[in-house]
Parts: C-alpha cells; structure tokens; sequence
C-alpha cells in the first residue's frame, strides 16, 4: 500500500502532539498537556483522511470508531465534568455484535431487449456483524456510527413477459446475482429532555457502496442470448434520524430509532431506510448486552448503458455486547 501527503503529515503531527502531551504530564504543566492531546488528535484526523485514500471500508470503519474513541477523551479531558448527564445516554459507548436478518431480495435489469426482472427472492436467514458507537460531546448534542456489510449469492430461474415495439416476448433466464453491500453512517444528534426520558434529532452523512455481478442466458421467443451486468459504485449522502431513550434504571434502558438517507443525483442513487426498536441490560456497571429488532431496507438505481434497479430488505433481531465509558 502507498503511503500520501495526509498519511505523512497526519502521523508527524500526531507524533509531535503525544510528544507535548507527554511532557506536559510530566513537568505538570496542564495547558501543555491539553494542547498536545488537541494536536495528536487533529494529526490523527489528517492521518485517517489519508487512509480514506488508501484503505478498504471495513479498515475506514475501525479507524473511524479509534478516532471518534480519542476525541471524545480528548474532549472529556479538556472539559470540565458535567453531572448533568442523562441517565439514558452514556459518554461513550461502542456494540458489537450481528444482525441476524431475514433478506428479501428483487433485482432488474433494463437491457435493450427490455426489462428483466428477479422478482421478489428469499434468501434465508443471514447474520451479519455490525458495529456501533455513540459519543457525547457535550451533555445534550453528540455523534453516533453505525457499519455493516451485506454479502449474498442467488441462482435460479426468472421469467418475464415482455412487449417490445408492440411485439409481445415471452424471456425465459437462467439467472445468477452475486451481491455486496456496504453501509455507514456518522451522525450528529442534539437531545432533549431532561431526566430519565430523551428525543434526540440528528443530521449526517450515509455511505454506501453496492457491488452487483448479475449473469443471465435468456431465451427470448426461442432465441437465446447472455446478459451480464458488473459493476461496483459508491456514494456518501445526506442523513436525517430521530432518537427515543428511557432509562427504568441506570443499568435497564430502552431505545428507538430511525433514519432516512435520500441521494437523487449521482450514477447511484435511491433511498435508504434504518429502524429499530429495543432493550439494553448492563449486569456489570460498564458492560452489557443488547437487544433489539431492526428493520433496514435499500432502494438503488444504478444508471448506465444497463440501468440496474437494487432493492433489499433486511429485517430480524440484534444482539451485541455494549462497553461504556
């Protein structure tokens, strides 16, 4: 892998910010210290815009949850503790763990012999792991992340009834579909309320990126022909969510949330839908699990010489281990 201009400075300035830090530790000298912390941190930041350049998403996913982790404590040390907190939310928190999910899958493709289409697909119960963070940066406004990745194989038989120039065609096919998706999310969410009870409004970005082999032998009015469709496309777009939170108690809580991603320009563009409704349970005071049922559903067009329509539904239950800070 080649190292760039951001990789280099990045790492210098951070290298020069844990050097300050350091030594405002050890001579004592507070504003030294927080100072370096702040410029580590901003090395790191250059640094991870490098890796963006270089590196594959599911490496950009960790590197952004490091990142979001050093902030926040650089934040937390250079601000003066609050006791205003709510009990419903956590400093920060980051989950792991899979979204064991029931895929509904439909595909078409508009070729020049007309519109050939998968129709709606079950593809069985899948599980796929997902990670999540959450970040207070301030008692009431904070980030959240969110990354998975879904990966399916289909083979079978498709058939449509087409009309071409008033011709009526009767396609026959013989399909498979090879499909891969990448989905992220980095949002910005003010909360309201006070006590044991919060609704949290957020703003951000989504990043996704959809990779689709499709190969087809059709036979049209007894004519055959190969169909292949290939390719893998990225987008970042605009986010909006919404948050609930309760707390029964510190260590019992109960959330909902939802989001929408909408991009209308672009080669790839669609619509993106996330919810999910759940419990978490911390039987040790900064470690527990999580329970919820999620609902993610996916509606892309891929335009190009073959228009490509991408529609996926992933819905079922959730579990992750949750540590908080």
């Amino acid at each position: 892998m080649s190292i760039n201009k951001d990789q280099v400075k990045g790492q210098l300035e951070e290298a020069k910010g844990k050097v300050k830090e350091v030594v405002g530790k050890v001579v004592g000298n507070k504003d030294l210290e927080v100072k370096g912390n702040i410029q580590k941190n901003v090395g790191a930041v250059q640094a991870s815009v490098g890796d963006a350049k270089e590196d594959t998403l599911p490496r950009r996913g960790a590197r952004i949850l490091a990142l979001m982790v050093a902030s926040g404590s650089s934040l937390m040390i250079s601000m003066p503790a609050s006791a205003e907190l709510s009990p419903a939310l956590d400093r920060i928190s980051i989950s792991a763990g899979a979204f064991r999910a029931d895929p509904k899958f439909n595909t078409s493709l508009n070729t020049p012999y007309g519109n050939l289409q998968s129709g709606d697909i079950g593809l069985g119960m899948k599980t796929i792991p997902r990670v999540k963070a959450d970040i207070m940066i301030f008692d009431t406004q904070g980030l959240s992340f969110d990354y998975y990745q879904y990966k399916r194989g289909y083979t079978g038989a498709i058939a449509n009834n087409l009309n071409v120039n008033g011709t009526p065609l009767t396609t026959v096919a013989n399909a498979s579909f090879d499909t891969k998706l990448d989905f992220a999310k980095l949002e910005y969410k003010w909360w309201f309320g006070s006590g044991n009870t919060v609704i949290g409004l957020g703003a951000g970005a989504a990043y996704y990126k959809v990779s689709l082999n499709a190969n087809a032998t059709a036979s049209i009015n007894n004519a055959t022909t190969g169909i292949n469709a290939e390719y893998s496309d990225d987008a970042v777009a605009p986010l909006l969510g919404i948050g609930v939170r309760h707390a029964i108690s510190p260590d019992l809580r109960l959330f909902a949330d939802a989001s929408g991603v909408k991009q209308s320009r672009g080669r790839l563009n669609g619509e993106i839908y996330n919810a999910a409704v759940g419990v978490e349970w911390f039987p040790i005071k900064n470690v527990g699990v999580v329970f919820d049922y999620s609902m993610s559903q996916f509606d892309l067009t891929r335009h190009d010489a073959i228009d490509v329509n991408f529609k996926v539904k992933l819905q079922g239950p959730s579990a992750f281990v949750k540590v908080r800070f």
